[in-house]
C-alpha cells in the first residue's frame, strides 16, 4: 500500500424527510444563494422544501446550471455572488449543479483577472486560499461530488477538473426519495457513473491494499444486485438508498487512499460527450470495456482478481477469464439500457481522427495509472469501440 493522506471533513444527513434540519447547519445571519439546473426540484417540491427549510434567512435562487456546467453560466452566478454579498452556497442537484457550486465557492473569492485560469491550470484552483462554505442537497446519485473536494466544468478549453479542499461541502443531505421521479436513464447513467468511479481506483495493478480492494468489491457487487432492480421500482426506498450511499462511498476519497488510480475512461469519455454531447455515463459504458481490452497485459492481475471476486469467474486461461470478466461488465451496463458502442450513437470511424486531435489539444497525451495511453493507444481504445 502505497502512502498517502486521507481527510473528509463533510457532514452526512441521510434519511426521509430530514430538510428541515438545514436551519441547524447554516449560520443563522448568512445570506444563502440556493443554484440548482432545470425545473424539476420546482416541479418535484424540493426547491420548497430547501426553502422552507432555511427559516427565515435572506435567500436568493440561482437556475439553469446545464448538465456538464458551463464556465460562462457559472461565471454568472458568481456575479451574483458579488452583488448580492452571498454568505453561504446551497448546491441542489445532482454532481453537475455540485460541482458548479465548488467552482462558484472559488471563483467568487478569486483574485485574479480570468477566472477560467482555475480551470486552464489545475495548481491555480489547488493552492487559492479562499473559498465560500456550501452545502448540498442531492437529487441524482452518480458523482460523489457531495462528500469530495473536486469538480468538473465545461469551457471554451474543453471539459477540465479541479480540485481544492476548501471545496468539501460542510454538510450534504442525502435523502433517497427526493430521487424517486428521475428518469429511468438517468438513474442508470448514475448506476454506470458509480460503478466506473469504483473501478478507476481499482482495476489498475495489485497494491495491497486489501481494505480498499474489498470495500470496491463490494461496491462493485452491490450496484450489480440492485441496479436493475431501482431503476424498474423507482420507489423502492431500500433500494434507492443503497444506490445513493453506493455512489457517496464511491467518490469520497476512501477507495483511492494508497492506490493507484487510472481515470483514463473518464477522460477519453469527456471528449464525447463534449463533441457529441452524449451522457457521461453512457461514454463511460463505450469506452470502458475497449480500454481494458486494450490494456488487458498491464491490468490482468487486477482483471483477473475483479472477475474473480465480482463475477465469481474462476476457470478458463487467464485469457479467457479477462474476455469474460469484460464480457460481463458490458451486459451489465447493456442490461440497465446503457448501450456500449459509439456506432450505438451514430458515431462512425470517421470521427476518430477529430476525437484523439481533442485529447492531444487538452493535453491528454499520456493518461491512465501508468501514463502508458498515448494518443496512438487512445485511437486503438476508440477504434475498439465502434
Amino acid at each position: 500500500m502505497m502512502n498517502f493522506d486521507f481527510y473528509n471533513p463533510t457532514r452526512i444527513v441521510f434519511g426521509k424527510d430530514r430538510l428541515g434540519e438545514l436551519d441547524d447547519l447554516i449560520p443563522k445571519d448568512a445570506k444563502v444563494l440556493v443554484l440548482y439546473g432545470g425545473g424539476s426540484v420546482k416541479k418535484f417540491g424540493t426547491l420548497e422544501k430547501v426553502l422552507k427549510g432555511l427559516g427565515y434567512r435572506e435567500v436568493v435562487e440561482f437556475g439553469g446550471i446545464e448538465a456538464n456546467p458551463r464556465f460562462e453560466t457559472l461565471m454568472k452566478a458568481v456575479d451574483v455572488v458579488k452583488k448580492e454579498n452571498i454568505d453561504f452556497l446551497l448546491a441542489v442537484g445532482g454532481g453537475s449543479v455540485m460541482d458548479g457550486t465548488k467552482f462558484v465557492s472559488l471563483a467568487s473569492q478569486y483574485d485574479g483577472e480570468y477566472a477560467i485560469d482555475l480551470l486552464r491550470d489545475r495548481m491555480a484552483a489547488f493552492g487559492l486560499t479562499k473559498a465560500l462554505p456550501l452545502g448540498t442537497v442531492v437529487t441524482l446519485p452518480a458523482t460523489g461530488s457531495e462528500m469530495n473536494c473536486g469538480g468538473v466544468v465545461t469551457s471554451s478549453i474543453g471539459k477540465r477538473g479541479f480540485r481544492n479542499q476548501l471545496v468539501f461541502p460542510k454538510f450534504s443531505f442525502l435523502d433517497p426519495t427526493l430521487t424517486f421521479s428521475l428518469p429511468k436513464t438517468q438513474v442508470a447513467n448514475g448506476v454506470v457513473d458509480t460503478f466506473i468511479h469504483v473501478l478507476e481506483q481499482y482495476a489498475t495493478y495489485p497494491a495491497n491494499a486489501m481494505f480498499q480492494d474489498r470495500t470496491a468489491e463490494g461496491i462493485l457487487q452491490t450496484l450489480i444486485e440492485i441496479g436493475k432492480k431501482t431503476i424498474d421500482n423507482p420507489t423502492d426506498y431500500e433500494l434507492r438508498a443503497n444506490l445513493v450511499w453506493c455512489a457517496t462511498m464511491g467518490l469520497n476519497g476512501l477507495l483511492r487512499a494508497g492506490v493507484p488510480e487510472d481515470w483514463a475512461t473518464h477522460m477519453i469519455g469527456h471528449e464525447l460527450t463534449a463533441m457529441f454531447g452524449i451522457d457521461h455515463g453512457k461514454t463511460l459504458a463505450i469506452i470502458l470495456p475497449s480500454l481494458w481490452n486494450i490494456m488487458r497485459d498491464k491490468k490482468k492481475d487486477k482483471l483477473i482478481q475483479y472477475g474473480e471476486r465480482v463475477w465469481n469467474i474462476t476457470s478458463g486461461t487467464k485469457e479467457e477469464r479477462i474476455d469474460l470478466a469484460i464480457d460481463k461488465t458490458r451486459e451489465f451496463f447493456e442490461s440497465l439500457g446503457i448501450k456500449t458502442r459509439l456506432s450505438d450513437y451514430g458515431i462512425d470511424a470517421s470521427k476518430i481522427d477529430d476525437l484523439v486531435k481533442a485529447l492531444e489539444e487538452h493535453n491528454m497525451t499520456a493518461i491512465g495509472e501508468n501514463g502508458q495511453i498515448t494518443l496512438d493507444v487512445s485511437r486503438k481504445i476508440l477504434e475498439g469501440a465502434l
